[in-house]
């Protein structure tokens, strides 16, 4: 059985920080590249971060220089580390294991709960 779960997402006050965690079991982890998606109300889900099993990172350009994602193969946990957050970052945080298909990310059919995370003061 698959199962992935995000965890870490909370109220947060702008400019705060917040680091999620997402676990994964049932796979082999270390194939897979991992990618962190985020849905804000009424708004398409967005791909924020990808990282590959080496450490190969990719961003959206609305979080660079703030997210950091990484990974630990050892625990099949891939984080994302959330700085100087901004009320549009607000938005309900999931993780995914996929692949590169040339240059392009794609999702696999497996997804998590999601974590919630509010950005406010």
């Amino acid at each position: 059985q698959v199962q992935l779960v995000e965890s870490g997402g909370d109220l947060v006050q702008p400019g705060g920080s917040l680091r999620l965690s997402c676990a994964a079991s049932g796979i082999i982890f270390s194939i897979y590249v991992m990618g962190w998606y985020r849905q804000a109300p009424g708004k398409q889900r967005e791909l924020v971060a990808t990282i590959t099993s080496g450490g190969i990172t990719n961003y959206v350009d609305s979080v660079k220089g703030r997210f950091t994602i990484s990974r630990d193969n050892a625990k099949k946990t891939v984080y994302l580390q959330m700085n100087a957050l901004k009320p549009e970052d607000t938005a309900v945080y999931y993780c995914n294991a996929g692949y590169y298909s040339g240059t392009n990310y794609q999702a696999g059919s497996y997804w998590g709960q999601g974590t919630q995370v509010t950005v406010s003061s």
